[in-house]
């Protein structure tokens, strides 16, 4: 252990005000210095006076430094708290610490996320001193005590300039509108902080302190009702800085609202004002620089106009209000020309800008010129206009100005109050003030006295309610009271507000005609020299220096008189009061008696109209005016009035720094401030008590250490303190004992920690020696039993390091031997083998040359023979081209003029007619023709073989020939040379012929490796599109997850909604009692509820629209997986585009048909054969479609198949082969289905033709038919059914035999009429044709400029596309037709069942006829009908005032299963109102019952279980496969049959999400005051929890605030498990409730981890980490460790880990930065910065560690928000989970009383 530190102390230092230093001799009385060490190791002799006996301030023990009140250090003096506030401002971030009932707030400089909605949640209801200092905590304690109390309160703050003083009291305003929102619809809170903006443009400015600086002072009352919401609100303010509009100091700016505006001057309706840029103007000009950085003006007016419009300011009061403020800016733009060296002035009249601001106020232009510059005398005999000198005119100009700015700024606030201003009455309020602090500069002038006098009245206010609180604390606790002695500054008030004082002067003076500022500062020093408080300077006369609390400050009078006064030229406001704009400028300045007072002050608040400025001075007016200083002395007495009538809370903020730099800290500024804003006030009252306060309980945990085992075993804790202190604290006046708590003077608990920590470092040392002499024993044991055996190991080897040597110079000799003989035989070997190896090699070389001379000359013969041979080809082969070529363009010649000319025949009508007559008759002469050319091939081939053998025998007998000629010539040496060129010709094309195959060889080389790359590149893209369609699919799953949570969200807010409505129509029907209607949608029928009355002849195909096509298209890709339905998107919208075309064209065919057999029914048809015929017809066309379909399943199972392996295909470049191959198989296919469709067209074309033909010839041929009926209609009827879509002969003589000749008749018009829409169809057939052909062709010239690599792969696409067009297109036809089987096949089903129950029902009928013959009942069919009339009184026994006790030993939600059994009935007998009705009736009855019963946990998890039943049981017999498939055959029996309840399985969906939203916020109710108590605070480990190291001062305290542990909260969690299990809730629903519940308990506990610096520590993350552990094992006995809950505690298990991990090094920052990963970089440095350390042994984090985890975690995308969202709802799933109980088994028992129901 180290040695005993020295006594450390606080020294004066001219730069950091207080520096520490240890003292390292002892002092003894007498010395005259003391020996001291500082920081940096030096040495420092520091004087002592005697005579004074003044010693430095002691220094606290680190455990005490960094604490959140100050008022619980130990030593209370000046370095210790401002070397607190360094500590945690500068090492932990912190900005907020308390000093007893003070707030100090130090300006970061800088955003931080500690204003969320997330914190004021985490504030709101908690104790102040629970939480981390925040001026939210003195929000909730206002907002706490005025509930409590029932007292109005009030929120003061303070300081300088700069400081952050208004972003504070907005801070507060919003805590306020959050907590306390109004419960009504006006929406107050969000007006209340709308009045900011208006309120920062108009009265705040840029300073040299701050850019956003408060130039005037203001008092929000927000008024609050019974229920305390917010009612409205009323501002007051005080004393506008109204110079600052004619004058800026450099690098300041006027109010925000003139440059807000001249930025959005451009905007058409601010045209007519005649703005400009800020530079362009005087007043806005004068500081330098117009702008601000970071601050956008004009988006600043957008929302200074939003405020305006949402506080009720109409438009036109906005642009008045507008115009007026640019015509002060133009006023401030007169050039005043001055003559007669300045003594006369004049304006001229052609000044722009006094045009405008005539204009812009509506005022004479003439008279403002002239009194500008003149002013009017008035005396008793006559009145006079005199002349005024420059300087006059400019100053009665600025006062203009500054009286127009102040009128208007108390009429925007008096509209501001009207808005704000409520008719309910007003309960209580809480005040915000938003004052000036203290403020001294370098030349001080009347708005500094002001302030420092207002400062003056607040700190006398609270230094007797500091007194106050100290006093009832003292008497609450029974302890004796001693008179503490404060400074009083009533002296110093007295000298400015009392009779003759400063302020008294002041107004005397200005009552004088020609008073002057000398001569009023001469007065005071006649009447105030002799005051404590007053000091006149030295060196001047026209100054004087005021003693004030927090220090002396010099005034200078000049401009006191002036600006008391305040003195505007009454001519000047007359002619305004001129004003022709009367709705507002000439309102402004009307008398004070017709004046609006400013302010709307409520009842119980005193009334004040504070205004800077009045009219002007009347003559004739005996009453004087009141003076600016009179006013502000009113208003501030009404201010302390109301303070004194509240309860005061006090925030002081502190500006760290005058360069407005991020965290950085000036103690000499800090210093001023502390001393100015009354903080070392409170701690000199703190510390002349008891400023040391602990309770019996923290003592007693704390100091256990120091009390011995006989008083430990005793059980009152109260006796063992006292006894404790009594022996260790001699002097009895150093303490005293309360009723529950411990009070210590200064210094006390520091000499308490030191007792503490001598005990802690007696033990650690007794520990030490012990463990070091254990260590140093068991080190020497083991020292000796090393030596030993090191001595054993070392003898035995040096034995056998002697055995070795010996045995190895043995081996060594051997070897020597045998590597002597090795070496000679490798010798002799190389040798020998040298010898071989170049007899071999010479050998060979022999044999190989003459092996090359023979090959050589083998070759040349070859090389002869095929370069003779290839010459003779290529002579031949340019010939045959050349004669191809000239027959192929003879041929196209001839083929074109053909073609034109049969071009030409065909469009003529006799072609056509040709062609139809003589279309058999061509069949057969092309027949006949086919077999004479086959004859004649036949002749020629014969031809053919004789030309072959006679043309061998010819060249036969040329070779012959050939011999011979080269016998006779071989001595001819001319033809040798000859032939020897001819060789050497052929030698050299044989050359070439070489080189050119080579060149093949490259290209074709080439040609395959690019093929080979397309090939891969092909696989590749496949691949990256597989996976794509992965990612897509994850990411359209992460879409889907976030639109279920905002479809979620927006059940929860229609929810919300519903109760209101409810809430709102209960109030209305008081006296009424109304039933209500909710709409809830309308159920459909399934297409086979249709009746059975309708006609046969129907069609029964069942139209499907294109959104449930689209639907079942999305499944059918769900189901075949997505590698199988991988596709272009742009491709699946071809597809959809196509499938509205396809259905179009379907619904036009279809209505056709209804058309045509309309016609047909409409000719009442007598006899029966036609029927028979019509049916028939219709079968023969159905086995032809049967036979077409099924042709069509097999093709489109080929191509499923083929897109299937296309999309699943691997990297291999032969599946991409075969798949291709396939694909073009189908396509030949599919191109050979396209011709045998376009030859049943022409098939068609003709037989209409011929129709037309036979038609027109039918006139000529009457007379031949006149055997068959008198006028010839049955022979032209035959003729028109031997034309009608190739009907069998019988059919047709079926048709002749029957008694109808007008069934003929019609049968052709039928025909005339299908003949003109079928041509109509061929022509837009035709079109389409066409269209599409230009597009090919279009497509096939730009593939023509591509590459041939990117042709073949556009191609592939291409076709690809094509055919899966065709495909999709075939897949629809087909689901299509089997949709409609499947509907057919229903609805057939329902008419046999029909047909069978009408049997049955006849049966019954005929037996009841019977007498005494009994009827057997039949089986349950889990069935219950009931009466309409019942209804009511079902919905009230089984629900409304249905108990879960009363079927708890029932079947599992009873009530969903009788529901859907009544349901049912209602179905089975089809009466769809019933159904609408039940449906209706139980949703409604399920909300009533749950609205009654909102904090209801069982009742609510009952509906939850019942109605997640009901839209089971919905899904599971709705008939559809997709939820049948483990439905037993008898439950198969129990679907729906006529009804599609789709909508309503939605309804109840959404309301299954209402109740467990519900169900969620009770649970979460019961949970939330239990969560920090049971896992934060629980001690479950005992003894290992450490009280905190200091008393938290709480000044309010709810005395019904229970701690709850660990077992209980498990407790309830098993009550919530066991309801919802015993009431048959889905497992995995029962797993989401926990996994929402474990992140509330994981967010509710972090939370309150990252803003409470006391339970940062080692000793809580262990037993943080054990509690946690409780909870998982939880999880695990209820099998719920699947549910995700587990995970949802992962942070809370990281910030545990990361309390108890160490954090010194920079390894240690690594480890750290990777085991937190769940934790935000702004939680985790939160934390560190918290981390407190329970004893001294424990060390804190360093700065520089925080700042290694910083640079770690730099590169995380974290979000900047602190706290989580412990109301966030994850999205709720409902996965379908059947049921496998039966209807028919179902009993219904007795207490239900539904005896009203049959069973069926």
């Amino acid at each position: 252990i180290d040695n005993e530190p020295y006594t450390r102390v606080w020294i004066p230092d001219p730069d950091e005000v207080w520096r520490s230093a240890e003292i390292i001799k002892d002092y003894k009385v007498g010395d005259k210095s003391l020996q001291l060490k500082l920081e940096d190791e030096t040495l420092y002799e520091y004087p002592i006076d005697l005579q004074g006996s003044e010693l430095p301030f002691l220094r606290n023990p680190d455990i005490l430094v960094g604490q959140n009140d100050l008022t619980a250090l130990s030593y209370l003096h000046e370095p210790a708290v401002l070397h607190n506030l360094k500590v945690r401002f500068l090492e932990s971030n912190h900005i907020y610490t308390y000093c007893g009932i003070v707030l100090v707030a130090i300006n970061p400089y800088e955003q931080l996320p500690i204003y969320e909605q997330d914190v004021i949640y985490a504030y709101s209801g908690q104790n102040m001193g629970d939480m981390d200092p925040h001026i939210f905590a003195v929000a909730e304690e206002a907002y706490k005590q005025m509930a409590r109390d029932e007292k109005n309160q009030s929120i003061i703050v303070s300081g300088e300039s700069g400081a952050g003083k208004t972003v504070s009291a907005k801070y507060a305003m919003r805590f306020f509108a959050t907590v306390g929102g109004s419960a009504s619809e006006t929406n107050i809170e969000a007006k209340v902080l709308a009045s900011s903006p208006i309120m920062e443009a108009i009265g705040n400015a840029k300073t040299t302190r701050n850019d956003n600086s408060s130039r005037f002072g203001k008092y929000i009352q927000i008024g609050f009702d019974k229920r305390y919401h917010i009612i409205g609100a009323n501002m007051r303010t005080y004393l506008l800085e109204k110079s600052r509009v004619v004058f800026q100091a450099e690098d300041e700016r006027n109010y925000h609202i003139f440059y807000q505006l001249c930025a959005s001057s451009s905007l058409p309706e601010f045209k007519d004002l005649g703005l400009t840029c800020a530079e362009d103007f005087f007043y806005t000009s004068q500081g330098g620089d117009t702008s601000i950085d970071g601050v956008d003006d004009a988006d600043d007016f957008e929302k200074t106009r939003h405020a305006f419009t949402l506080l009720g300011v109409k438009e036109s009061h906005q642009m008045t209000i507008f115009r007026i403020i640019a015509a002060i800016l133009h006023l401030g733009n007169l050039k005043i020309q001055g003559e007669r060296d300045g003594e006369v002035c004049s304006v001229s009249s052609e000044d722009e800008h006094l045009k405008n601001f005539c204009s812009l106020l509506g005022v004479e232009h003439s008279q403002m010129q002239h009194w500008l510059c003149h002013r009017k005398l008035v005396t008793t005999a006559e009145t006079y206009v005199k002349s005024m000198s420059l300087h006059q005119v400019v100053n009665a100009r600025n006062a203009l100005a500054k009286h127009i700015y102040a009128q208007l700024f108390n009429w925007i606030v008096h509209h501001v109050n009207k808005a704000l201003h409520t008719t309910v009455k007003q309960h209580s309020f809480i005040g915000v003030l938003d004052i000036y602090g203290f403020e001294t500069f370098e030349v001080n002038s009347f708005e500094q006295f002001c302030i420092n006098y207002a400062n003056e009245k607040l700190q006398q206010q609270f230094n007797s309610h500091v007194f106050k609180l100290e006093q009832e604390e003292y008497m609450k606790e029974a302890i004796p009271w001693t008179l503490i002695d404060f400074y009083d500054n009533q002296p110093c008030i007295d000298l400015i507000e009392a009779k003759l004082g400063i302020l008294d002067l002041l107004d005397e003076e200005c009552k004088v005609p020609k008073g002057t500022d000398q001569n009023w500062a001469q007065k005071l020093y006649d009447r105030h020299a002799a005051s404590q408080h007053f000091q006149k300077p030295r060196m001047s006369n026209t100054s004087f220096i005021v003693l004030h609390f927090a220090d002396k400050v010099e005034y200078q009078s000049e401009g006191f008189l002036e600006k008391n006064r305040d003195t505007v030229y009454e001519e000047q406001i007359n002619i305004l009061k001129a004003s022709k704009v009367k709705r507002m400028v000439a309102d402004l300045f009307q008398e004070e008696k017709d004046a609006v007072p400013t302010t709307a002050v409520p009842k119980r608040a005193p009334r004040i109209n504070v205004r800077s400025a009045k009219p002007a001075f009347k003559a004739a007016n005996k009453e004087h005016r009141k003076t600016v200083g009179h006013q502000f002395r009113n208003s501030l007495q009404l201010l302390m009035e109301t303070l004194n009538a509240t309860t005061p809370h006090y925030v002081r903020c502190i500006k760290p720094n005058d360069e407005k730099l991020p965290f950085k800290f000036d103690p000499k500024r800090a210093v001023q401030q502390l001393r100015a804003c009354g903080v070392l006030e409170t701690i000199r009252i703190s510390a002349a008590g008891f400023p040391s306060r602990w309770s019996y309980t923290d003592f007693f945990n704390r100091y256990r250490v120091l009390m011995s085992k006989r008083d430990l075993s005793k059980n009152d804790k109260k006796q063992i303190c006292q006894t404790l202190l009594e022996e260790l604290i001699k002097d009895p006046d150093k303490f005293q004992f309360g009723r529950t708590k411990i009070f210590f003077r200064a210094g006390q608990v520091a000499y308490l920690e030191k007792l503490r920590a001598d005990k802690f470092r007696a033990a650690t040392i007794m520990i030490q020696k012990t463990v070091r002499g254990w260590l140093e024993r068991t080190r020497f044991r083991r020292l000796r039993r090393a030596t030993l055996t090191l001595q054993c190991y070392t003898r035995g080897h040096l034995a056998r390091r002697l055995f070795e040597h010996l045995r190895r110079t043995r081996a060594a000799i051997i070897l020597q031997k045998q590597y002597r003989m090795l070496r000679m035989r490798r010798a002799f070997l190389r040798v020998r083998s040298a010898a071989l190896t170049i007899q071999a090699f010479a050998r060979g070389m022999f044999v190989r040359r003459i092996y090359r001379q023979m090959l050589m000359e083998h070759k040349a013969t070859i090389l002869q023979r095929y370069a003779r041979g290839w010459l003779a080809r290529a002579r031949f082969r340019r010939a045959r081209a050349a004669a191809v070529v000239l027959q192929c363009h003879w041929r196209r010649l001839k083929a074109r003029r053909q073609l034109q000319a049969l071009r030409i025949e065909a469009r003529s009508a006799q072609h056509l007619k040709k062609l139809n007559i003589g279309m058999e008759n061509k069949v057969v002469q092309l027949q006949r023709k086919v077999d004479e050319q086959n004859k004649e091939n036949k002749l020629l081939n014969e031809q053919l073989s004789m030309l072959t053998s006679a043309h061998s025998s010819e060249v036969e007998k040329l070779k012959k020939e050939l011999q011979q000629y080269q016998q006779t010539q071989q001595g001819d040496g001319k033809q040798l040379l000859s032939l020897q060129e001819e060789t050497e010709r052929l030698q050299m094309e044989l050359k070439r012929a070489h080189g050119e195959r080579e060149v093949m060889e490259d290209s074709h080389s080439k040609e395959r490796d690019l093929l080979k790359k397309v090939c891969l590149s092909v696989c590749l893209s496949a691949y990256e599109f597989a996976r794509n369609t992965v990612e897509e699919n994850m990411q359209m799953k992460k879409e889907l997850e976030e639109e279920r949570s905002r479809y979620q969200n927006l059940v929860k807010e229609y929810a919300s909604l519903e109760q209101r409505y409810d809430n709102l129509r209960d109030e209305m029907s008081i006296f009424k009692v109304m039933k209500p209607e909710l709409s809830t949608p309308g159920h459909r029928r399934n297409p086979s509820n249709q009746s059975s009355l309708e006609s046969d002849s129907n069609n029964p195909s069942i139209c499907t629209s294109e959104i449930g096509d689209t639907e079942d298209v999305i499944q059918q890709v769900e189901e075949i997986g997505m590698e199988k339905a991988a596709m272009d998107m742009t491709l699946f919208l071809k597809l959809q585009k196509r499938v509205r075309e396809l259905e179009v064209e379907r619904k036009k065919l279809q209505a056709q048909l209804e058309k045509k057999e309309l016609l047909t029914k409409a000719k009442t048809f007598p006899e029966p054969q036609m029927a028979g015929l019509a049916a028939e017809r219709r079968s023969w066309l159905r086995q032809e479609l049967e036979s077409e379909n099924k042709k069509l399943k097999n093709e489109l199972n080929e191509l499923r198949k083929a897109i299937a392996d296309h999309a699943t295909q691997n990297n291999s470049a032969n599946d991409v082969q075969d798949g291709y191959s396939l694909l073009l198989n189908q396509l030949k296919s599919a191109n050979e289905e396209l011709e045998v469709r376009k030859e049943e067209v022409l098939i068609l074309r003709s037989q209409i033709m011929k129709a037309a033909q036979q038609k027109e010839m039918g006139k000529n041929m009457t007379e031949d038919w006149g055997y068959l009926n008198e006028d010839g209609e049955l022979g032209l009827a035959y003729q028109g059914l031997k034309l009608t879509e190739s009907l069998p002969s019988w059919l047709i003589l079926r048709a002749l035999n029957s008694n109808g000749g007008w069934l003929l008749e019609a049968q052709l018009q039928e025909q005339r009429r299908e003949h003109e829409e079928e041509m109509e169809a061929l022509k837009n057939q035709v079109d389409f044709m066409q269209e599409e052909l230009e597009k090919q062709q279009q497509a096939f010239l730009q593939t023509l400029q591509l590459s041939p690599e990117v042709q073949v792969e556009f191609g592939l696409q291409q076709e690809i596309t094509r055919l899966t067009n065709e495909n999709l297109d075939l897949k629809e036809l087909l689901e299509k037709l089997e949709k409609n089987e499947k509907k057919l096949k229903k609805q057939l089903k329902i008419y046999m069942k029909k047909v069978h129950d009408f049997e049955v029902e006849r049966r019954l009928h005929e037996r009841n006829m019977q007498v005494a013959v009994q009827r057997k009942e039949k089986d349950f069919q889990g069935m219950l009908e009931y009466y309409k009339e019942d209804e009511p009184l079902l919905i009230r026994n089984l629900i409304t005032e249905l108990k879960p006790q009363a079927v708890s030993a029932t079947v599992p939600c009873l009530p969903a299963y009788i529901l859907y059994m009544c349901l049912r009935h209602a179905d089975y007998i089809n009466d769809d109102q019933k159904v609408h009705s039940l449906l209706t009736s139980t949703i409604n009855g399920v909300k009533k019952v749950l609205k009654k019963h909102q904090d209801d946990f069982e009742m609510t998890s009952f509906w939850l279980a019942n109605m997640c039943r009901l839209l089971h049981c919905l899904k599971q017999y709705s008939g559809e496969e997709c939820f049948m498939t483990q439905n037993t055959a008898k439950q198969n029996e129990h679907c729906l049959k006529n009804f599609d309840l789709t909508e309503y399985r939605q309804v109840l969906g959404q309301l299954s999400i209402q109740i467990y939203q519900q169900l969620i916020k009770i649970a979460r109710g019961i949970l939330h005051p239990m969560i920090v108590s049971a896992v934060l605070e629980n001690e479950s480990i005992q003894g290992l929890s450490s009280v905190k190291t200091v008393g938290y001062r709480k000044y309010s305290s709810n005395a019904g605030d229970i701690c709850y542990s660990l077992d209980e909260m498990i407790h309830e969690l098993n009550t919530f498990h066991s309801i919802m299990c015993d009431q048959g809730l889905d497992p995995e629903i029962i797993q989401q409730v926990f996994k929402q519940l474990f992140y509330m308990i994981n967010a509710i506990t972090l939370n309150n981890l990252l803003l409470r610096k006391d339970v940062c520590s080692w000793s809580t993350g262990m037993q943080l980490r054990f509690n946690i552990s409780q909870l998982e094992e939880w999880l695990r006995g209820k099998n719920l460790q699947q549910s995700g809950a587990a995970q949802t505690l992962e942070p809370l298990i990281q910030a545990a880990q990361l309390l108890q991990l160490k954090k010194k090094t920079w390894e240690d920052a690594e480890a750290i930065c990777s085991l937190c990963t769940a934790l935000t970089t702004h939680q985790i440095v939160k934390i560190l910065n918290l981390y407190t350390p329970v004893n001294e042994f424990e060390e804190r984090v360093t700065v520089a560690f925080i700042r290694d985890i910083q640079v770690n975690l730099k590169g995380r995308n974290d979000p900047t928000q602190l706290l989580l969202d412990f109301k966030h709802l994850f999205p709720v799933l409902f996965p379908f989970n059947p049921s496998a109980i039966t209807m028919d088994s179902i009993h219904l028992p007795a207490s239900l009383n539904l005896d009203f129901l049959n069973k069926v």
